[in-house]
């Protein structure tokens, strides 16, 4: 092949379709548990994640609640994904071997917000939210006292959250999406010392933690007790001035370790008993493979 501007050309678009057939095949789990937040800046901060909003009977003048100081801030973060494609393989007509790469690249780059909204639900645990505590613990300071909204244990993790709001438990921000682009240019330095074109991806995103009211954590084992318990748990969260806050878990997320024990707690029709399961349809099993 003539090596020219016209024929790197129609490589890009041949690379690029594959890369975006690869990325469009991709499932996305992570909208099931987060919302997706468009950012300008570097940055964002999240000040507002004090005031769960309620509405409250109008008497008298309106009563203005002022947002806390909270300094939650999520920064937004660089990622890449680049291959070398020696210059000789195209000259050869060879490289058709690389579509599949690009496919692939495609696949990962669709699939990467998965697990970073994933790999931080695993660490909530351990991992700070707005106020200052671990996202799943035990003494969020809610009024004058502390409310867990997790389980302790030593098992595989398994969640229960509540998604039906606006703004869903966990936080995607994105700053650039994921962009396929190349480095074909005769003058680029990788092509004249290396004599290799490069082609990649990269975006600019991160992920972080909404309310914590919204989400319960466990460890213990997934069973019907443990789940009747959760979901009693979440439904008596109350607002700092002690009204309920309506939080009703609609799905039961885990890993592949927790997927049996999931769908016979919430999707058999009678428990190991016998007697009917009162937790049939209670709410949706969402598994991924990026909890362990």
């Amino acid at each position: 092949m003539i090596i020219n501007k016209a024929t790197l050309a129609a490589l890009f678009i041949g690379f690029n379709a594959a890369f975006k057939g690869g990325f469009q095949r991709v499932t996305n789990e992570w909208e099931t548990v987060a919302t997706l937040v468009p950012s300008s800046t570097s940055e964002n901060q999240y000040a507002w994640l004090g005031q769960f909003p309620q509405i409250r009977k109008w008497v008298g003048d309106r009563v203005v609640r002022n947002m806390e100081a909270h300094s939650y801030t999520i920064k937004n973060d660089p990622f890449e994904s680049t291959i070398a494609v020696p210059k000789a393989t195209i000259e050869d007509d060879q490289f058709g071997v690389f579509n599949t790469m690009f496919d692939d690249m495609g696949y990962a780059a669709a699939a990467h917000p998965n697990e970073l909204v994933f790999g931080l639900l695993a660490a909530g645990f351990t991992t700070t939210c707005f106020d200052g505590q671990y996202f799943f613990d035990t003494d969020h300071p809610v009024g004058t006292g502390v409310v867990s909204n997790m389980q302790a244990g030593a098992g595989n993790p398994w969640f229960l959250m509540d998604t039906r709001r606006p703004l869903k438990p966990i936080i995607f921000q994105r700053r650039r999406p994921y962009e396929f682009k190349s480095m074909t240019s005769g003058e680029d330095e990788a092509v004249f010392m290396r004599d290799e074109f490069r082609f990649g991806v990269d975006a600019r995103v991160n992920v972080g933690f909404g309310f914590w009211q919204q989400a319960l954590g466990s460890k213990a084992a997934l069973d019907a007790a443990n789940f009747n318990a959760g979901v009693a748990a979440m439904q008596a969260f109350l607002s700092d001035e002690g009204r309920p806050l309506g939080i009703r878990p609609n799905i039961l997320v885990c890993g592949p370790t927790n997927r049996a024990a999931a769908l016979e707690v919430v999707k058999a029709e009678r428990n190991a008993a016998g007697a009917t399961n009162i937790n049939q349809g209670a709410v949706e099993v969402v598994q991924v493979p990026w909890l362990t």
